[in-house]
């Protein structure tokens, strides 16, 4: 490269491996390079593959100044390369393995590009911030969760010193014990203990992996240089105050999405970061549909669910009888399954639409889309409160619990399902967000936080505008 670029500074990207966190990551990337950074992205080998799979041997070649590279993540491959990986496997293998295959990188681009001038890491990749401190290069983290979440796991040692976790027993579980509302999360009063991200109720001694793990990465955040946060001023105000108050220099960005899209530079616009094919047949059906019509059904990237669950949506879905798209990846359903009954499809015929995947963003742009049956993970709800989509909350894991009450509480933009489904409330639910005066209320909700979120992303006096250029000036302070 000529000298004009080695005077640019070179963000070295590095998401965790699940396809959550790379899709927040490369959006932050792209928005970078657009700002005039070199850019190197950093995924494990397993899912470089994957990307390729998915998107073609070519799609990764990007620009001279916008590179892949690759580290392993030291696990070998599933016997299902399309199936997520477990998380905690991932989290222990990356952190017991990737450092010295980080660092050999770092000085592989020094050699054969430019100095990497700063790392932005994902809050779970904590071993960066060993590698950025011994380098001397300023790292900074992108959280890619819900900020709420932050907040309680920066609160788990609280929880334990206090005595409410780990469970006692078992029946702890069931007993309304998870019923207590807290008053010692910050900002999240009243919040039942059952929305705390679940790592923490552990209860047989070696199960507490994920405790110390996410302990151990808070308080490695606590020593970077600041914290990227995906979400805006106007929606998070008093939890970023909080962040604020505990963590480096908070910078609220969100939703990427929407930065993303407002940027001028479209030369990176082919390059995308789905692990799975893409099956765009699916805005097409949409697009046959009329507006506000279709209830959009995804639970993401790790959710799995058991046989007895899928049939318990499947039905209150069809029972319905309510248009809806509905995302069945592979592996989302545990163990043997028979898969849907014949009998569903034929109940559905001619109002429902199955498949692997979908670019979520343009479906939930889509004006057929009326409402979304999800998880509650935190690209999905952003995605969805900047389309001005209500929602129906079945959270399933971390920081999943704590956004859906969020939704249902204080930004009244979402319903929630018992985690025990059962055809009848999904049934009632759907009708409810599709027909009823709830369902109205939550989508006035939604359309009011969407333009908060388009102001944030697009006007040049936007919280997320203004931040992103006080993040940029920050990245762009050369080390040494």
């Amino acid at each position: 490269m000529g000298s004009k670029q080695e005077r640019k500074p070179h963000a070295l990207c590095i998401p965790a491996p699940a396809q959550g966190h790379i899709n927040p990551m490369l959006k932050l990337a792209k928005i970078l390079h657009s700002k005039g950074f070199l850019i190197t992205f950093v995924n494990t080998e397993f899912n470089h593959q994957r990307l390729l799979k998915s998107r073609g041997a070519y799609a990764l070649n990007g620009l001279s100044t916008f590179r892949f590279e690759s580290i392993p993540d030291g696990l070998p491959p599933p016997e299902d390369l399309d199936a997520t990986q477990n998380v905690y496997d991932i989290c222990r293998s990356t952190q017991e393995t990737c450092l010295g295959p980080f660092k050999r990188l770092i000085a592989m681009l020094a050699d054969s590009m430019s100095p990497v001038t700063c790392i932005i890491s994902d809050l779970l990749m904590g071993f960066t911030i060993d590698g950025a401190k011994e380098l001397g290069i300023p790292e900074f983290i992108l959280y890619t969760g819900g900020t709420g979440a932050l907040v309680c796991y920066d609160q788990y040692p609280a929880l334990v010193d206090k005595g409410l976790m780990p469970l006692k027993d078992p029946s702890y579980v069931t007993n309304g014990y998870l019923d207590t509302e807290l008053d010692c999360i910050p900002n999240m009063s009243g919040m039942p203990l059952k929305y705390i991200p679940p790592f923490i109720r552990y209860i047989n001694p070696g199960d507490d992996f994920m405790v110390e793990f996410t302990n151990v990465q808070i308080q490695k955040a606590k020593t970077s240089s600041g914290i990227i946060l995906n979400t805006f001023d106007d929606l998070e105000c008093d939890i970023i105050d909080t962040l604020n108050s505990v963590f480096p220099p908070c910078y609220a960005i969100g939703p990427l999405h929407l930065l993303d899209n407002n940027l001028s530079n479209k030369s990176l616009a082919s390059i995308g970061s789905n692990l799975w094919k893409e099956e765009s047949e699916c805005l097409k059906w949409l697009d046959s549909k009329p507006p506000c019509s279709v209830v959009y059904v995804n639970f993401g990237s790790i959710v799995v669910m058991t046989p007895e669950q899928l049939v318990e949506f499947c039905w209150g879905l069809a029972n319905s009888n309510h248009t809806f798209l509905w995302i069945v990846r592979a592996g989302l359903v545990s163990a043997e399954s028979d898969g849907l009954p014949h009998e569903f499809f034929e109940e559905i015929s001619g109002r429902g639409m199955l498949a692997g995947w979908c670019p979520q963003e343009q479906v939930l742009h889509h004006p057929s889309i009326a409402g979304f049956l999800t998880h509650s993970g935190w690209n999905s709800t952003l995605e969805s409160i900047s389309n001005g989509v209500p929602m129906i909350c079945w959270p399933f894991f971390s920081d999943q619990f704590p956004t859906c009450w969020l939704s249902c509480n204080n930004w009244g933009v979402a319903m929630e399902i018992d985690s025990n489904v059962k055809r009848d409330e999904v049934t009632s639910l759907v009708i409810e967000l599709m027909d009823r005066e709830k369902g109205s209320e939550m989508r006035k909700n939604a359309l009011k936080w969407q333009n908060k979120a388009i102001e944030a992303c697009t006007i040049p006096s936007g919280s997320s505008v203004s931040n992103l250029e006080k993040l940029v000036h920050q990245l762009q302070i050369l080390p040494g």
